[in-house]
């Protein structure tokens, strides 16, 4: 049986008819830019998530970055940012002109690890930036509470995380403020790039709708030097028509992911991440960790099943940050860029197709270990 990655149409698309209905209405609106439908998808999404305020912006990116900015955070300033996670997560650093500091993830999470962020505390440190990683929250009261201690701000990465619950909270209510991608393939996804922040303060949502918009509340008035990044009405209206769904998607993969655990459980070889207990998991991704993940991922897509990796080579690595190879501050995040493998994951996905997965893994992995 032929397995892709994620179904597209299934997941990705989802109802289309209500989708093309959404779209047309945004349409018939007669306003793409700032309308009608994204001040909807912005007072809903809020509410979902039990925010004050949501602000929607071109791209996840832009959302960490426009609230480092809003912030007054940049050159000379400090960032802690977890070893391993996507890029954005240091760009968004970058991008205002502060340094990203790593500190390494717990090995059986792939999440920030609290214990180790105040040792990485120095006088320029401004933020703190915690990621959501995989679809399940870091411990955020120990984050939060370092943070407190040192007068630091909290943003949550929750790209990742859409309906993740810490101790009965969802993401984006955990910190000072929180950014989501709404990229194709997140848990809700648009049709294109599309992000948003949440916050219960209300100063710095003003701050986010004028960054976002030129730098202006009054059309052709620009108080600071702003940017061109607006979530647009059709992909809100997207948004809206997913939103309803999300929380029985969100089922779905939960579902699945422990399908998965049971086809799973007893085969050594293969290594599945932990579940915290505080913490209702989202599965954006199922991931296990592996030996010889390059030639198991191989070995697998040669018997049509299309596994993933996320993320091959940890941020520190990366020619855009050039970190010393030898350091060791980034050792758990190293290793889960080396071993981690992610598999065929979506909430539809049939419990055949998952055995077929499961069939390839391990005849991947015994090759491997008979080579």
């Amino acid at each position: 049986m032929k397995v892709p990655f994620v179904d597209f149409k299934a997941s990705v698309i989802g109802d289309k008819a209500a989708m093309l209905a959404a779209i047309e209405r945004s349409l018939d609106g007669g306003s793409i830019i700032l309308g009608a439908e994204l001040a909807a998808f912005e007072s809903e999404f809020a509410a979902w998530c039990g925010a004050s305020h949501c602000v929607g912006v071109g791209n996840g990116l832009d959302a960490i970055s426009f609230v480092l900015r809003a912030w007054g955070i940049g050159p000379g300033d400090e960032v802690i940012v977890p070893s391993q996670t996507f890029v954005a997560t240091w760009l968004a650093v970058s991008h205002v002109g502060a340094t990203p500091v790593e500190v390494d993830v717990e090995p059986d999470t792939v999440l920030l690890d609290a214990a180790l962020i105040e040792a990485a505390i120095t006088p320029r440190t401004r933020a703190i930036i915690p990621v959501h990683l995989f679809g399940q929250t870091v411990d955020m009261d120990s984050v939060v509470a370092v943070a407190r201690r040192h007068g630091l701000k909290v943003i949550e990465d929750a790209a990742q995380a859409h309906g993740a619950l810490y101790k009965g909270r969802r993401a984006g209510t955990l910190a000072d403020a929180a950014a989501f991608s709404f990229y194709p393939t997140k848990n809700l996804g648009a049709l294109g790039d599309a992000g948003a922040i949440t916050t219960d303060d209300a100063e710095l949502a003003a701050k986010l709708r004028m960054l976002r918009n030129y730098g202006s509340t009054v059309k052709y008035h620009h108080d600071v030097a702003g940017y061109n990044s607006r979530l647009d009405d059709v992909q809100a209206a997207v948004l809206r028509v997913k939103l309803r769904a999300l929380d029985e998607a969100n089922a779905d993969r939960r579902a699945a992911a422990a399908r998965y655990d049971r086809m799973l459980a007893g085969f050594a070889p293969v290594g599945g991440l932990v579940t915290r207990p505080d913490c209702a998991h989202v599965f954006h991704l199922y991931v296990v960790m592996v030996d010889d993940r390059d030639g198991v991922l191989q070995r697998m897509k040669a018997r049509g099943v299309d596994a993933a990796i996320h993320y091959p080579v940890a941020p520190g690595d990366q020619k855009a940050y050039g970190m010393a190879a030898g350091r060791v501050s980034a050792i758990h995040g190293r290793a889960a860029a080396a071993r981690a493998l992610s598999l065929p994951f979506w909430p539809q996905i049939t419990q055949e197709q998952q055995v077929a997965v499961v069939d390839a893994l391990r005849v991947a992995v015994r090759r491997e270990q008979a080579a």
